[in-house]
C-alpha cells in the first residue's frame, strides 16, 4: 500500500542529485575581473594580445589571480576591486593608445568562481539584480541630427525612384544637409515633378530656387515631420536595444528614455559586460553600394590619385582600399532576416540575408544592370564604414536571398547576424556614461533578505518537528529539498534574482509547508476515524492531493497573470513564484511521501506512527483492541 516502486525512488534520487549539483555554484561567490574583447572586426584577440596584457600589468606591478584567453575574449581576474580598477586602466592604456579610435573593448566584470568541473556540465550561479549585486549602467546619447540626415537620405532615394518610374528626367538629386535638392534643365519639367512629388511627400515642403542657369527644387523636412522623426528615432532605438539585449539573454533589463535625446540602459547581474557594451554601443547598419569602377576610382583605389567626386574611400577587412559610390543601393531597412551559416561552396562562415519585396526588386535590377562590376556590402559601426565583401556581380541575383562572406570566423558571423537581425538604429548613438553599479545598499539587502529567508525557514522547521514529530522531520527534509530544487531551477534558467524574487522565494517556502501541514492533518483525521496507520498514511496523501492541486493551480494562475501583464520587479516576483509553486508540489507530495513510504511502508504490523499528539477518542473506545495510535 505504502510502497514506491523502484523507479520512483530512482526519480527522487536523480532529482536530488541534479538539484544539489546545479545549486552548488551559488556558494562559490564571484571574483572581480576585467574582460577584453574586440572592438573592431579587423582586431583579433589572440595570444599576442594576452602577452601585451600581462606585460602591461607587470609594468604597473599589478598581480592578477589569472589571465585566460577564452574563445574571442581575455579574462583577467584580481583579488580585490582596487586591483581590478587599476588593472582596467593599465590594460586600456596598453591596448587603446588612441582613445578616439579604440580597437579593444575593456570592461569591468564580475566572474563566478565556479569550479571547472561544474562549468563543464553548464552549472552556473543565479544572477543578482541591481538591487542586490549591481550590474552595468549605460547612458546613451542619440544623435538626432543623424536621424534627420538618414531620413533625408531615404527621401532622396525615394524621389529618385519615383521620378524614374514616371520618366521625368532631372539633372541630379543630392542631399543638402537635411534637405533634398533636385536639379532640372527647364521649368516645365520642374512643374511636372512638383505636381507629382507634393502629394506623395507631404512631410517635405518644396520651394524653387534658381542657381545660375539651373533650376532647383528644394524639399525640406517640415518642423512637424522633424519632431515626429525624432520621437520615432527614440522609440525605434529603444526597441532595437531591447531586441539586442534579448539576443544577449539578459534578464529583467531596464531600458527607458531620459530627457529628449538620451536612453538609460541597466543590465542587472550581467556577466559578459564587454560583449554587452560592444553590442549596445555599435550602431551597425548595412549598406549596399556599387564600387567606383571609373579610371579615377581605380587610380584612387591604387593610391595614385584623389577620391573622385561622388565617391568615398573605405577599407576592407585586410586593410585594402575600396572606392565606393556615395549612392546607397540598399540599407538595413530592406532586411527581414539575417542568420549565421556557411558558404555552400567554400564552407567558410557567412551571413545569409533575406530582403523584403522592395529590396529584392531593387537588388535584382541593380545586379542585372551591373554584371561584371563589383558591389560592396558595407557595415557601418560608430560612423565608420567597413567593406565586409566586394564581390564581382556574375549574373542577375533575384529571390531576395543575399550572402555576406569574407574573412570572418563563426563568432564574427554570429555577431554580425545578431546586430543586423536585431534591427537598424534609427539614429546613431554614443555611450556617454558607463559604470558598473556596485551592490552598495544591495549588500545590506542581500544580508537582510538572506537572514529573513533563513530565520523563517528555521522557525518553520522547528515548529514542524515539535508539532508533528517524525512526520515533521519528513516535512522539514522535503522543505529543504524544495529550497534546493528552486535555487537549482533558477540557476539552470540563469534567472536574475531581485528583492521581489527573494520575497517570492519566502512565499514559496510558506506555500510548500502549507501542503505538508494539510497532508499531516489529513493523516491525523484518518487516525481519529479509526483507520490503521498504514491506511491513514495512504488516505491522508491521496485525499490531500486534490486540495493541494486546486489551491496551487489558483495560485499559479495568479502568478501567470502577473507574468503576462507585469513588468520589471513584478515579473521577477512572478517568475520565482510560479517556479516555486511547481517545485513545492513535487517536494511536498511526491518527495515527502517517498520518505514516509521508505520509513513506514515495509512495516507489516504497524501499530503507531510518530505524527504528534492527536485528539483521542473516549476511554471506552480507546480501549478497544486495534485502535490506532500516534505519538
Amino acid at each position: 500500500m505504502n510502497r514506491y516502486p523502484l523507479w520512483k525512488y530512482a526519480t527522487i534520487l536523480v532529482a536530488l542529485l541534479i538539484a544539489i549539483l546545479y545549486s552548488l555554484p551559488n556558494l562559490y561567490g564571484e571574483a572581480p575581473g576585467v574582460q577584453v574583447s574586440s572592438g573592431q572586426h579587423a582586431v583579433r584577440i589572440d595570444a599576442g594580445t594576452l602577452t601585451r596584457i600581462e606585460q602591461a600589468l607587470a609594468e604597473r606591478e599589478i598581480t592578477p589571480t589569472s589571465v585566460v584567453l577564452e574563445q574571442q575574449n581575455i579574462q583577467a581576474l584580481f583579488d580585490s576591486a582596487e586591483n581590478q580598477l587599476q588593472g582596467r586602466d593599465a590594460i586600456d592604456r596598453a591596448l587603446n593608445p588612441d582613445p578616439a579610435d579604440p580597437g579593444h573593448v575593456v570592461a569591468l566584470n564580475l566572474v563566478p568562481r565556479t569550479p571547472v568541473w561544474l562549468q563543464s556540465i553548464n552549472a552556473m550561479p543565479m544572477y543578482l539584480g541591481l538591487d542586490l549585486r549591481g550590474g552595468v549602467h549605460f547612458l546613451m546619447q542619440v544623435d538626432m541630427p543623424g536621424a534627420l540626415d538618414q531620413r533625408a537620405e531615404g527621401k532622396a532615394r525615394d524621389i529618385r525612384t519615383t521620378l524614374r518610374e514616371q520618366n521625368i528626367r532631372h539633372a541630379g538629386i543630392t542631399r543638402e544637409g537635411q534637405a533634398v535638392a533636385v536639379r532640372f534643365r527647364d521649368e516645365a519639367t520642374l512643374e511636372a515633378a512638383l505636381t507629382l512629388l507634393r502629394p506623395q511627400y507631404t512631410d517635405l515642403s518644396f520651394e524653387r530656387q534658381l542657381v545660375g542657369e539651373q533650376l532647383k527644387l528644394i524639399g525640406s523636412l517640415s518642423p512637424e515631420a522633424q519632431r515626429r522623426i525624432q520621437e520615432q528615432a527614440i522609440k525605434q532605438n529603444i526597441l532595437t536595444l531591447r531586441n539586442r539585449i534579448n539576443e544577449l539573454g539578459v534578464a529583467e533589463p531596464v531600458i527607458q528614455q531620459q530627457g529628449a535625446d538620451r536612453i538609460v540602459v541597466q543590465l542587472p547581474g550581467v556577466l559578459d559586460t564587454a560583449r554587452a557594451k560592444d553590442i549596445l554601443g555599435r550602431t551597425a547598419t548595412l549598406q549596399v553600394r556599387m564600387v567606383d569602377e571609373s579610371p579615377a576610382g581605380r587610380a584612387a583605389e591604387r593610391g595614385e590619385g584623389p577620391v573622385p567626386l561622388g565617391s568615398e574611400r573605405h577599407l576592407d577587412r585586410e586593410g585594402r582600399t575600396v572606392i565606393t559610390l556615395r549612392e546607397v543601393v540598399l540599407t538595413g531597412e530592406n532586411l527581414t532576416d539575417a542568420q549565421a551559416g556557411f558558404d555552400g561552396q567554400t564552407q567558410e562562415p557567412a551571413v545569409h540575408l533575406s530582403l523584403d519585396a522592395a529590396g529584392s526588386r531593387i537588388f535584382r535590377d541593380v545586379t542585372r544592370q551591373n554584371v561584371g562590376n563589383r558591389m560592396a556590402i558595407l557595415l557601418f559601426e560608430r560612423g565608420r564604414g567597413e567593406v565586409v565583401t566586394a564581390p564581382v556581380i556574375r549574373t542577375e541575383i533575384g529571390g531576395g536571398r543575399v550572402q555576406i562572406s569574407g574573412q570572418m570566423n563563426t563568432t564574427e558571423a554570429h555577431n554580425i547576424a545578431l546586430l543586423l537581425r536585431a534591427g537598424a538604429l534609427a539614429a546613431p548613438m554614443e555611450i556617454v556614461e558607463e559604470r558598473t553599479v556596485g551592490p552598495g545598499l544591495g549588500a545590506e539587502n542581500i544580508r537582510m533578505g538572506f537572514e529573513s529567508v533563513l530565520y523563517g525557514f528555521l522557525v518553520v522547521l522547528v515548529f514542524m518537528v515539535v508539532y508533528y514529530r517524525l512526520f515533521g522531520v519528513f516535512s522539514s527534509i522535503a522543505l529543504t529539498f524544495n529550497l534546493v530544487l528552486l535555487v537549482s531551477v533558477l540557476s539552470m534558467l540563469q534567472a536574475t534574482l531581485t528583492l521581489p524574487g527573494m520575497a517570492a522565494m519566502a512565499l514559496a517556502l510558506g506555500m510548500a509547508i502549507d501542503s505538508n501541514v494539510l497532508i499531516n492533518e489529513r493523516i491525523r483525521e484518518e487516525l481519529r476515524r479509526g483507520a490503521s496507520p498504514q491506511v491513514a498514511i495512504n488516505s491522508g496523501y491521496d485525499s490531500a492531493w486534490g486540495t493541494i492541486l486546486d489551491s496551487n493551480v489558483t495560485s499559479l494562475l495568479a502568478g501567470l497573470a502577473l507574468l503576462a501583464f507585469g513588468s520589471g520587479p513584478v515579473r521577477g516576483f512572478a517568475v520565482v513564484h510560479c517556479i516555486g509553486i511547481l517545485t513545492s508540489m513535487f517536494s511536498a507530495v511526491f518527495f515527502s511521501r517517498g520518505l514516509a513510504n521508505a520509513w513506514y511502508g515495509r512495516q507489516k504490523k504497524l501499530k503507531s506512527i510518530s505524527i504528534g499528539v492527536i485528539w483521542q477518542p473516549p476511554a471506552a473506545d480507546a480501549a478497544k483492541p486495534g485502535s490506532p495510535s500516534a505519538n
